[in-house]
């Protein structure tokens, strides 16, 4: 055999490495938190119930935000070919169609592994699997509007895992108060997936995909951001303290406050300090979601 055979051949196989680098796992983070607060908010013994939480995380995260990575990848592969061209899919690393059959399978295997945590669970996985295909997969693509793409991830990486995550622990339907809470800090989410926008803007007016950068410009998308993760915490201090929890209710303003501080730096050089303030600003987002977590948890309104 040639070598330049050879070389077509190894050219053609999956590099499996590259496979895990379509699951993102740096992606994983949300949900599998947003999940540790459901367990957390629950009031059940973790002890107890301990291979369900387990179960649940892989789940949300490696499972379900894999799947829609991995999804997102194969359908993007032209976007990316201008904005990341060393990306598995357009780099080759990932040839022909097994990026696409390896989200088919991953979809099968998350949806395996919901049935065996029991109906809700299952029922919210469909929901986080059909929203994680329509996303990206024509006819529907989510992503190319900014306004109802974005509310999509949202709630698939927070409010569905944490959800999910109190129904593996109660066993049945949670509490309206860890319903709300999923929804408040899901609307919140809805300008943390602004902030991924502005990496890529070039290459999404190129391929006609509507951002909130793309369609409001880089300044207006950014006070988006920042109004739209602002406006739940502010509701969600109001509801912790009408439940009975000023502790927990005054954790969160204080979170707020300090990102309001990095929101006014974030708005004065958006696409150069999206990332700066989505490690620092979005970290103080997600503990107040686990104050909040507690807080349920202490006034036992799981």
């Amino acid at each position: 055999m040639g070598r330049a055979t050879a070389n077509a051949i190894a050219a053609d196989r999956p590099n499996w490495t590259a496979f895990v680098e379509l699951l993102k796992p740096i992606t994983w983070f949300p949900p599998m938190w947003a999940f540790g607060c459901g367990v957390i908010s629950s009031g059940e013994s973790l002890l107890e119930r301990w291979p369900f939480a387990i179960a649940g995380i892989l789940l949300a995260g490696p499972l379900v935000c894999g799947t829609s990575q991995v999804a997102n990848d194969w359908f993007d592969r032209h976007v990316d070919a201008i904005n990341e061209p060393n990306r598995p899919i357009p780099s080759g690393r990932a040839p022909g169609r097994s990026a696409f059959f390896f989200a088919l399978a991953w979809t099968a295997l998350s949806l395996v592994v919901a049935a065996l945590l029991g109906t809700w669970i299952l029922a919210a996985a469909v929901v986080g699997l059909v929203l994680a295909w329509a996303y990206s997969a024509p006819p529907f693509r989510l992503k190319q509007n900014g306004w109802y793409g974005n509310a999509a991830v949202g709630l698939c990486y927070e409010g569905l895992p944490w959800f999910t995550a109190a129904a593996v622990m109660l066993g049945g339907l949670p509490g309206t108060p860890v319903i709300v809470l999923a929804l408040l800090y899901s609307v919140g989410a809805h300008g943390i997936m602004t902030l991924n926008d502005f990496k890529a803007i070039e290459g999404d007016k190129v391929m006609n995909v509507r951002t909130l950068p793309v369609q409001l410009g880089v300044q207006g998308a950014a006070r988006w951001a920042c109004v739209v993760m602002a406006l739940p915490q502010l509701i969600v201090m109001a509801y912790l303290a009408q439940l009975g929890d000023a502790i927990a209710a005054g954790t969160v303003g204080a979170l707020l406050l300090v990102q309001l501080v990095l929101m006014a730096r974030f708005v004065r050089a958006p696409v150069e300090r999206a990332t700066w303030f989505s490690g620092f600003g979005v970290t103080l987002y997600v503990l107040g979601m686990l104050a909040s977590a507690f807080a349920i948890r202490g006034l036992g309104l799981a």
